[in-house]
Protein backbone atom coordinates (compact mmCIF):
# COMPACT_ATOMS: atom_id res chain seq x y z
CA UNK A 1 0.00 0.00 0.00
CA UNK A 2 1.28 3.47 -0.84
CA UNK A 3 2.28 5.52 2.18
CA UNK A 4 -0.32 8.31 2.04
CA UNK A 5 -1.71 10.53 4.76
CA UNK A 6 -5.37 10.02 5.66
CA UNK A 7 -6.37 13.41 4.30
CA UNK A 8 -4.69 12.54 1.00
CA UNK A 9 -6.64 9.29 0.81
CA UNK A 10 -9.84 11.20 1.54
CA UNK A 11 -9.12 13.55 -1.37
CA UNK A 12 -8.32 10.60 -3.64
CA UNK A 13 -11.68 9.07 -2.78
CA UNK A 14 -13.99 12.06 -3.05
CA UNK A 15 -12.50 14.58 -5.50
CA UNK A 16 -12.75 12.19 -8.50
CA UNK A 17 -16.25 11.26 -7.33
CA UNK A 18 -17.39 14.89 -7.35
CA UNK A 19 -15.70 15.58 -10.70
CA UNK A 20 -17.28 12.61 -12.49
CA UNK A 21 -20.72 13.30 -10.99
CA UNK A 22 -20.45 16.94 -12.12
CA UNK A 23 -19.69 15.63 -15.62
CA UNK A 24 -22.92 13.62 -15.52
CA UNK A 25 -21.36 10.15 -15.43
CA UNK A 26 -23.50 7.23 -14.10
CA UNK A 27 -23.06 7.00 -10.36
CA UNK A 28 -22.72 3.20 -10.23
CA UNK A 29 -19.87 3.10 -12.74
CA UNK A 30 -18.25 6.17 -11.17
CA UNK A 31 -18.16 4.59 -7.71
CA UNK A 32 -17.04 1.23 -9.08
CA UNK A 33 -14.38 2.79 -11.30
CA UNK A 34 -12.89 4.76 -8.40
CA UNK A 35 -12.88 1.58 -6.29
CA UNK A 36 -11.01 -0.36 -9.02
CA UNK A 37 -8.48 2.46 -9.55
CA UNK A 38 -7.71 2.86 -5.85
CA UNK A 39 -7.50 -0.90 -5.34
CA UNK A 40 -4.87 -1.09 -8.09
CA UNK A 41 -3.05 1.99 -6.78
CA UNK A 42 -2.99 1.01 -3.11
CA UNK A 43 -2.93 -2.79 -3.12
CA UNK A 44 -2.01 -3.95 -6.60
CA UNK A 45 -3.74 -6.20 -9.20
CA UNK A 46 -3.96 -9.18 -6.87
CA UNK A 47 -6.46 -7.28 -4.71
CA UNK A 48 -8.99 -6.98 -7.56
CA UNK A 49 -10.51 -10.24 -6.32
CA UNK A 50 -12.20 -8.06 -3.71
CA UNK A 51 -14.25 -6.27 -6.40
CA UNK A 52 -15.34 -9.57 -7.95
CA UNK A 53 -16.28 -11.08 -4.59
CA UNK A 54 -18.21 -7.94 -3.72
CA UNK A 55 -20.24 -8.14 -6.94
CA UNK A 56 -21.05 -11.82 -6.36
CA UNK A 57 -21.99 -11.44 -2.69
CA UNK A 58 -24.13 -8.34 -3.20
CA UNK A 59 -26.08 -9.62 -6.19
CA UNK A 60 -26.79 -12.90 -4.38
CA UNK A 61 -27.99 -11.16 -1.21
CA UNK A 62 -31.35 -12.56 -0.06
CA UNK A 63 -32.61 -9.23 1.30
CA UNK A 64 -31.94 -7.46 -2.03
CA UNK A 65 -34.19 -9.96 -3.79
CA UNK A 66 -37.01 -7.81 -2.38
CA UNK A 67 -36.07 -5.00 -4.79
CA UNK A 68 -37.13 -6.64 -8.10
CA UNK A 69 -40.17 -8.21 -6.42
CA UNK A 70 -41.48 -4.88 -5.10
CA UNK A 71 -40.68 -3.20 -8.43
CA UNK A 72 -42.58 -5.94 -10.30
CA UNK A 73 -45.55 -5.54 -7.93
CA UNK A 74 -45.65 -1.80 -8.56
CA UNK A 75 -45.33 -2.12 -12.33
CA UNK A 76 -48.09 -4.72 -12.52
CA UNK A 77 -50.49 -2.68 -10.40
CA UNK A 78 -49.80 0.32 -12.61
CA UNK A 79 -50.47 -1.63 -15.81
CA UNK A 80 -53.72 -3.12 -14.48
CA UNK A 81 -55.11 0.43 -13.99
CA UNK A 82 -55.70 0.27 -10.23
CA UNK A 83 -55.13 4.04 -10.17
CA UNK A 84 -58.23 4.66 -12.33
CA UNK A 85 -60.43 2.83 -9.84
CA UNK A 86 -58.93 4.61 -6.84
CA UNK A 87 -59.45 8.01 -8.46
CA UNK A 88 -63.07 7.16 -9.18
CA UNK A 89 -63.56 6.51 -5.45
CA UNK A 90 -61.92 9.82 -4.52
CA UNK A 91 -64.01 11.70 -7.09
CA UNK A 92 -67.31 10.29 -5.84
CA UNK A 93 -66.59 10.70 -2.11
CA UNK A 94 -64.54 13.91 -1.98
CA UNK A 95 -65.32 15.77 -5.21
CA UNK A 96 -67.94 18.05 -3.61
CA UNK A 97 -65.51 19.35 -0.96
CA UNK A 98 -63.30 22.41 -1.57
CA UNK A 99 -59.99 20.95 -2.73
CA UNK A 100 -61.52 17.48 -2.46
CA UNK A 101 -59.95 16.10 -5.63
CA UNK A 102 -56.48 17.28 -4.56
CA UNK A 103 -57.02 15.76 -1.10
CA UNK A 104 -58.18 12.51 -2.70
CA UNK A 105 -55.13 12.54 -5.00
CA UNK A 106 -52.76 12.71 -2.01
CA UNK A 107 -54.68 9.84 -0.35
CA UNK A 108 -54.41 7.75 -3.53
CA UNK A 109 -50.68 8.48 -3.74
CA UNK A 110 -50.33 7.26 -0.13
CA UNK A 111 -52.16 4.02 -1.03
CA UNK A 112 -50.00 3.59 -4.11
CA UNK A 113 -46.92 4.16 -1.96
CA UNK A 114 -47.99 1.28 0.26
CA UNK A 115 -48.43 -0.95 -2.79
CA UNK A 116 -45.35 -0.19 -4.86
CA UNK A 117 -42.39 1.26 -2.94
CA UNK A 118 -41.73 3.61 -5.89
CA UNK A 119 -42.39 7.32 -6.35
CA UNK A 120 -42.60 7.52 -10.12
CA UNK A 121 -45.56 5.14 -10.46
CA UNK A 122 -47.96 7.30 -8.44
CA UNK A 123 -46.67 10.55 -9.96
CA UNK A 124 -47.13 9.42 -13.55
CA UNK A 125 -50.47 7.69 -12.85
CA UNK A 126 -52.01 10.68 -11.09
CA UNK A 127 -50.48 13.08 -13.59
CA UNK A 128 -52.32 11.27 -16.38
CA UNK A 129 -55.59 10.67 -14.49
CA UNK A 130 -56.11 13.30 -11.79
CA UNK A 131 -54.40 16.36 -13.28
CA UNK A 132 -56.66 16.73 -16.37
CA UNK A 133 -59.72 16.20 -14.15
CA UNK A 134 -58.66 18.90 -11.67
CA UNK A 135 -57.67 21.42 -14.35
CA UNK A 136 -60.97 20.81 -16.18
CA UNK A 137 -62.87 21.68 -12.98
CA UNK A 138 -61.01 24.96 -12.49
CA UNK A 139 -58.42 23.93 -9.90
CA UNK A 140 -55.50 26.28 -9.41
CA UNK A 141 -52.61 24.73 -11.35
CA UNK A 142 -50.17 25.12 -8.44
CA UNK A 143 -52.49 23.16 -6.15
CA UNK A 144 -53.16 20.50 -8.80
CA UNK A 145 -49.57 20.00 -9.93
CA UNK A 146 -48.01 20.34 -6.47
CA UNK A 147 -50.23 17.76 -4.77
CA UNK A 148 -49.33 15.15 -7.40
CA UNK A 149 -45.57 15.84 -7.30
CA UNK A 150 -45.48 15.77 -3.49
CA UNK A 151 -47.97 12.92 -3.07
CA UNK A 152 -46.02 10.75 -5.51
CA UNK A 153 -42.88 11.15 -3.39
CA UNK A 154 -44.60 9.37 -0.48
CA UNK A 155 -43.59 6.12 -2.18
CA UNK A 156 -40.12 6.12 -0.62
CA UNK A 157 -41.34 6.77 2.96
CA UNK A 158 -44.54 4.73 3.31
CA UNK A 159 -43.53 1.05 3.23
CA UNK A 160 -42.64 -0.98 1.34
CA UNK A 161 -39.80 1.27 0.18
CA UNK A 162 -37.00 0.27 -2.18
CA UNK A 163 -34.70 2.95 -0.74
CA UNK A 164 -35.20 1.45 2.74
CA UNK A 165 -34.23 -1.98 1.42
CA UNK A 166 -30.98 -0.50 0.09
CA UNK A 167 -30.31 1.39 3.36
CA UNK A 168 -30.94 -1.75 5.40
CA UNK A 169 -28.61 -3.80 3.22
CA UNK A 170 -25.77 -1.24 3.28
CA UNK A 171 -26.05 -0.28 6.95
CA UNK A 172 -26.85 -3.72 8.41
CA UNK A 173 -30.25 -2.60 9.67
CA UNK A 174 -33.49 -4.60 9.78
CA UNK A 175 -35.50 -3.80 6.65
CA UNK A 176 -38.71 -4.92 8.38
CA UNK A 177 -38.10 -2.47 11.23
CA UNK A 178 -37.28 0.29 8.75
CA UNK A 179 -40.62 -0.38 7.02
CA UNK A 180 -42.49 -0.11 10.31
CA UNK A 181 -40.46 2.96 11.28
CA UNK A 182 -41.58 4.78 8.13
CA UNK A 183 -45.26 4.00 8.63
CA UNK A 184 -46.22 6.67 11.20
CA UNK A 185 -44.06 9.47 9.70
CA UNK A 186 -45.47 8.60 6.25
CA UNK A 187 -49.06 8.87 7.48
CA UNK A 188 -48.25 12.10 9.33
CA UNK A 189 -46.71 13.62 6.20
CA UNK A 190 -49.72 12.63 4.06
CA UNK A 191 -52.00 14.26 6.66
CA UNK A 192 -49.85 17.41 6.66
CA UNK A 193 -50.24 17.62 2.86
CA UNK A 194 -54.00 17.07 3.17
CA UNK A 195 -54.27 19.66 5.97
CA UNK A 196 -52.39 22.24 3.90
CA UNK A 197 -54.68 21.71 0.88
CA UNK A 198 -57.84 21.74 3.02
CA UNK A 199 -56.93 24.97 4.83
CA UNK A 200 -55.95 26.82 1.65
CA UNK A 201 -59.09 25.73 -0.20
CA UNK A 202 -61.37 26.54 2.75
CA UNK A 203 -59.90 30.05 2.89
CA UNK A 204 -60.12 30.45 -0.88
CA UNK A 205 -62.50 27.89 -2.48
CA UNK A 206 -61.55 29.13 -5.96
CA UNK A 207 -58.23 27.31 -5.62
CA UNK A 208 -60.10 23.99 -5.59
CA UNK A 209 -63.74 24.53 -6.58
CA UNK A 210 -66.22 21.90 -5.29
CA UNK A 211 -67.64 19.71 -8.04
CA UNK A 212 -71.35 20.28 -8.70
CA UNK A 213 -72.12 16.75 -9.82
CA UNK A 214 -73.81 14.59 -7.17
CA UNK A 215 -73.70 10.83 -6.60
CA UNK A 216 -76.04 8.68 -4.60
CA UNK A 217 -74.84 6.98 -1.44
CA UNK A 218 -75.36 3.64 -3.18
CA UNK A 219 -73.06 4.67 -6.06
CA UNK A 220 -70.44 5.73 -3.55
CA UNK A 221 -70.62 2.41 -1.73
CA UNK A 222 -70.39 0.53 -5.00
CA UNK A 223 -67.24 2.43 -5.93
CA UNK A 224 -65.55 1.28 -2.70
CA UNK A 225 -65.20 -2.19 -4.18
CA UNK A 226 -62.23 -0.84 -6.10
CA UNK A 227 -60.41 -0.05 -2.84
CA UNK A 228 -60.94 -3.48 -1.30
CA UNK A 229 -58.26 -5.44 -3.12
CA UNK A 230 -55.50 -2.79 -2.91
CA UNK A 231 -56.12 -2.35 0.83
CA UNK A 232 -56.14 -6.10 1.41
CA UNK A 233 -52.86 -6.39 -0.49
CA UNK A 234 -51.31 -3.62 1.63
CA UNK A 235 -52.50 -5.20 4.87
CA UNK A 236 -51.26 -8.60 3.75
CA UNK A 237 -47.74 -7.44 2.80
CA UNK A 238 -47.19 -5.19 5.83
CA UNK A 239 -49.10 -7.48 8.18
CA UNK A 240 -46.94 -10.54 7.54
CA UNK A 241 -43.82 -8.42 8.13
CA UNK A 242 -45.18 -6.88 11.34
CA UNK A 243 -46.34 -10.21 12.75
CA UNK A 244 -43.02 -11.85 11.97
CA UNK A 245 -44.63 -14.39 9.65
CA UNK A 246 -42.44 -13.39 6.69
CA UNK A 247 -39.17 -11.60 6.09
CA UNK A 248 -39.43 -8.46 3.88
CA UNK A 249 -38.14 -10.49 0.93
CA UNK A 250 -40.78 -13.20 1.44
CA UNK A 251 -43.42 -10.47 1.88
CA UNK A 252 -42.30 -8.97 -1.44
CA UNK A 253 -42.97 -12.33 -3.06
CA UNK A 254 -46.41 -12.42 -1.44
CA UNK A 255 -47.05 -8.90 -2.76
CA UNK A 256 -45.97 -9.77 -6.29
CA UNK A 257 -48.25 -12.82 -6.30
CA UNK A 258 -51.06 -10.69 -4.83
CA UNK A 259 -50.66 -8.16 -7.64
CA UNK A 260 -51.06 -10.96 -10.18
CA UNK A 261 -54.21 -12.14 -8.38
CA UNK A 262 -55.64 -8.60 -8.35
CA UNK A 263 -55.14 -8.37 -12.11
CA UNK A 264 -56.75 -11.78 -12.68
CA UNK A 265 -59.77 -11.05 -10.47
CA UNK A 266 -60.36 -7.75 -12.27
CA UNK A 267 -59.83 -9.46 -15.65
CA UNK A 268 -57.24 -6.90 -16.65
CA UNK A 269 -54.20 -9.15 -16.71
CA UNK A 270 -52.77 -10.15 -20.08
CA UNK A 271 -49.55 -11.71 -21.28
CA UNK A 272 -48.67 -8.36 -22.78
CA UNK A 273 -48.98 -6.55 -19.43
CA UNK A 274 -47.00 -9.28 -17.62
CA UNK A 275 -44.28 -9.11 -20.27
CA UNK A 276 -44.06 -5.31 -20.00
CA UNK A 277 -44.02 -5.44 -16.19
CA UNK A 278 -41.19 -7.99 -16.27
CA UNK A 279 -39.18 -6.01 -18.82
CA UNK A 280 -39.56 -2.74 -16.87
CA UNK A 281 -38.61 -4.59 -13.68
CA UNK A 282 -35.48 -5.95 -15.36
CA UNK A 283 -34.41 -2.47 -16.50
CA UNK A 284 -34.99 -0.80 -13.12
CA UNK A 285 -33.50 -3.64 -11.07
CA UNK A 286 -30.45 -3.89 -13.34
CA UNK A 287 -29.76 -0.19 -12.84
CA UNK A 288 -30.19 -0.48 -9.06
CA UNK A 289 -27.89 -3.50 -8.75
CA UNK A 290 -25.10 -1.91 -10.78
CA UNK A 291 -25.28 1.11 -8.48
CA UNK A 292 -25.15 -1.16 -5.41
CA UNK A 293 -22.12 -3.10 -6.73
CA UNK A 294 -20.22 0.13 -7.42
CA UNK A 295 -21.21 1.67 -4.10
CA UNK A 296 -20.30 -1.33 -1.95
CA UNK A 297 -16.94 -1.65 -3.72
CA UNK A 298 -16.31 2.04 -3.01
CA UNK A 299 -17.42 1.55 0.59
CA UNK A 300 -15.03 -1.39 1.06
CA UNK A 301 -11.97 0.51 -0.17
CA UNK A 302 -13.07 3.47 1.94
CA UNK A 303 -13.13 1.24 5.04
CA UNK A 304 -9.95 -0.74 4.30
CA UNK A 305 -7.84 2.42 4.03
CA UNK A 306 -8.85 3.45 7.56
CA UNK A 307 -10.36 6.72 6.37
CA UNK A 308 -13.70 5.82 8.00
CA UNK A 309 -12.27 5.67 11.51
CA UNK A 310 -9.99 8.66 10.96
CA UNK A 311 -12.82 10.89 9.72
CA UNK A 312 -15.16 9.76 12.52
CA UNK A 313 -12.54 10.43 15.20
CA UNK A 314 -11.69 13.81 13.65
CA UNK A 315 -15.29 15.04 13.61
CA UNK A 316 -15.99 13.78 17.15
CA UNK A 317 -12.78 15.43 18.40
CA UNK A 318 -14.13 18.87 17.45
CA UNK A 319 -16.35 18.64 20.53
CA UNK A 320 -19.44 19.99 18.75
CA UNK A 321 -22.85 19.27 20.21
CA UNK A 322 -24.10 16.07 18.60
CA UNK A 323 -27.35 17.73 17.52
CA UNK A 324 -25.40 20.38 15.63
CA UNK A 325 -23.59 17.59 13.75
CA UNK A 326 -26.94 15.89 13.07
CA UNK A 327 -28.45 19.11 11.69
CA UNK A 328 -25.37 19.65 9.52
CA UNK A 329 -25.91 16.17 8.05
CA UNK A 330 -29.54 17.00 7.28
CA UNK A 331 -28.46 20.23 5.57
CA UNK A 332 -25.82 18.40 3.51
CA UNK A 333 -28.47 15.89 2.39
CA UNK A 334 -30.87 18.67 1.49
CA UNK A 335 -28.29 20.47 -0.67
CA UNK A 336 -27.19 17.21 -2.34
CA UNK A 337 -30.86 16.39 -2.97
CA UNK A 338 -31.14 19.45 -5.19
CA UNK A 339 -28.62 17.94 -7.62
CA UNK A 340 -28.31 14.15 -7.13
CA UNK A 341 -30.69 11.21 -7.07
CA UNK A 342 -31.58 9.82 -3.59
CA UNK A 343 -30.00 6.42 -4.15
CA UNK A 344 -26.72 8.05 -5.14
CA UNK A 345 -26.80 10.24 -2.04
CA UNK A 346 -27.39 7.20 0.15
CA UNK A 347 -24.54 5.25 -1.38
CA UNK A 348 -22.13 8.19 -1.12
CA UNK A 349 -23.06 9.30 2.40
CA UNK A 350 -23.81 6.04 4.23
CA UNK A 351 -20.17 4.96 4.63
CA UNK A 352 -19.30 8.44 5.93
CA UNK A 353 -22.29 9.34 8.10
CA UNK A 354 -23.37 6.07 9.75
CA UNK A 355 -20.13 5.50 11.73
CA UNK A 356 -20.32 9.10 12.96
CA UNK A 357 -23.97 8.68 13.97
CA UNK A 358 -23.17 5.51 15.94
CA UNK A 359 -20.20 7.15 17.68
CA UNK A 360 -22.47 10.04 18.73
CA UNK A 361 -24.96 7.62 20.30
CA UNK A 362 -27.85 8.10 17.87
CA UNK A 363 -30.15 5.27 16.79
CA UNK A 364 -29.27 3.93 13.32
CA UNK A 365 -32.89 3.00 12.59
CA UNK A 366 -34.13 6.49 13.46
CA UNK A 367 -31.32 7.96 11.36
CA UNK A 368 -32.50 5.86 8.41
CA UNK A 369 -36.02 7.30 8.69
CA UNK A 370 -34.60 10.84 8.81
CA UNK A 371 -32.61 10.05 5.69
CA UNK A 372 -35.71 8.73 3.92
CA UNK A 373 -37.76 11.84 4.76
CA UNK A 374 -34.91 14.03 3.53
CA UNK A 375 -34.69 12.04 0.31
CA UNK A 376 -38.42 12.44 -0.17
CA UNK A 377 -37.71 16.17 -0.16
CA UNK A 378 -35.02 15.51 -2.79
CA UNK A 379 -37.63 14.03 -5.12
CA UNK A 380 -39.40 17.39 -5.39
CA UNK A 381 -36.60 19.88 -4.69
CA UNK A 382 -35.65 22.08 -7.67
CA UNK A 383 -33.78 22.09 -9.91
CA UNK A 384 -33.29 18.31 -10.38
CA UNK A 385 -36.02 16.62 -8.32
CA UNK A 386 -37.03 13.42 -10.14
CA UNK A 387 -40.77 13.92 -9.65
CA UNK A 388 -40.58 17.37 -11.21
CA UNK A 389 -39.36 15.82 -14.45
CA UNK A 390 -41.95 13.05 -14.25
CA UNK A 391 -44.57 15.79 -13.98
CA UNK A 392 -43.16 17.75 -16.90
CA UNK A 393 -43.62 14.65 -19.03
CA UNK A 394 -47.39 14.49 -18.37
CA UNK A 395 -48.56 18.10 -17.84
CA UNK A 396 -50.21 20.13 -20.63
CA UNK A 397 -47.89 22.36 -22.70
CA UNK A 398 -49.16 25.54 -21.01
CA UNK A 399 -47.69 24.44 -17.66
CA UNK A 400 -44.01 25.37 -17.67
CA UNK A 401 -41.14 23.99 -15.62
CA UNK A 402 -41.20 27.26 -13.64
CA UNK A 403 -44.86 26.57 -12.75
CA UNK A 404 -43.91 23.09 -11.53
CA UNK A 405 -41.04 24.50 -9.43
CA UNK A 406 -43.36 27.05 -7.78
CA UNK A 407 -46.05 24.47 -7.11
CA UNK A 408 -43.85 22.30 -4.88
CA UNK A 409 -42.45 25.00 -2.57
CA UNK A 410 -45.23 24.72 0.08
CA UNK A 411 -44.93 20.92 0.03
CA UNK A 412 -41.16 21.05 0.62
CA UNK A 413 -41.94 23.14 3.71
CA UNK A 414 -44.51 20.52 4.79
CA UNK A 415 -41.83 17.84 4.44
CA UNK A 416 -39.43 19.95 6.50
CA UNK A 417 -42.06 20.13 9.26
CA UNK A 418 -42.35 16.34 9.24
CA UNK A 419 -38.55 15.99 9.39
CA UNK A 420 -38.37 18.31 12.41
CA UNK A 421 -41.19 16.41 14.15
CA UNK A 422 -39.38 13.08 13.76
CA UNK A 423 -36.10 14.65 14.95
CA UNK A 424 -37.75 16.14 18.04
CA UNK A 425 -39.94 13.10 18.75
CA UNK A 426 -37.88 10.01 17.77
CA UNK A 427 -40.63 7.68 19.04
CA UNK A 428 -42.67 8.58 15.95
CA UNK A 429 -40.18 6.39 14.07
CA UNK A 430 -39.16 3.98 16.82
CA UNK A 431 -42.36 3.00 18.62
CA UNK A 432 -43.90 0.76 15.95
CA UNK A 433 -40.69 -1.21 15.20
CA UNK A 434 -40.35 -1.99 18.92
CA UNK A 435 -43.83 -3.55 19.02
CA UNK A 436 -43.39 -5.80 16.00
CA UNK A 437 -42.67 -9.52 16.15
CA UNK A 438 -39.31 -9.97 14.46
CA UNK A 439 -38.30 -13.01 12.49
Amino acid sequence: MLNLEMWQLLLLLFIPLLVFLALGQPIGFTLGGIAVFLTLLLMGPQALNMIVNTAISETSSFILLAVPLFVFMGNLLFLTRIADDLYDVAYKWLGRLPGGLAIGTVAICAIFAAMTGLSGVATVSMGLIALPSMLKRGYNKNIAVGCISAGGALGILIPPSVIMVIYGSLCDESVGQLFMGGMIPGIILALIFIGYIAIRCLINPQLGPPDKRTFSFKEGLRSLKAVTMPLLLILLVLGVIYMGVCTPTEAAGVGAFGAILCGLIQRRLSWRSINKALLDTLKISGMIFWIIIGAVSFSHIYGITGVTKWLTDTIVSFGLNRWIIMMMMQLIWFVMGCFLDPMGILLICAPVFVPIVLSLGFDKLWFGILFTINMEMAYITPPFGFNLFYMKGVVPPEISMANIYRSVVPYVLCQAICLVLVMVFPELALWLPRTMMTR
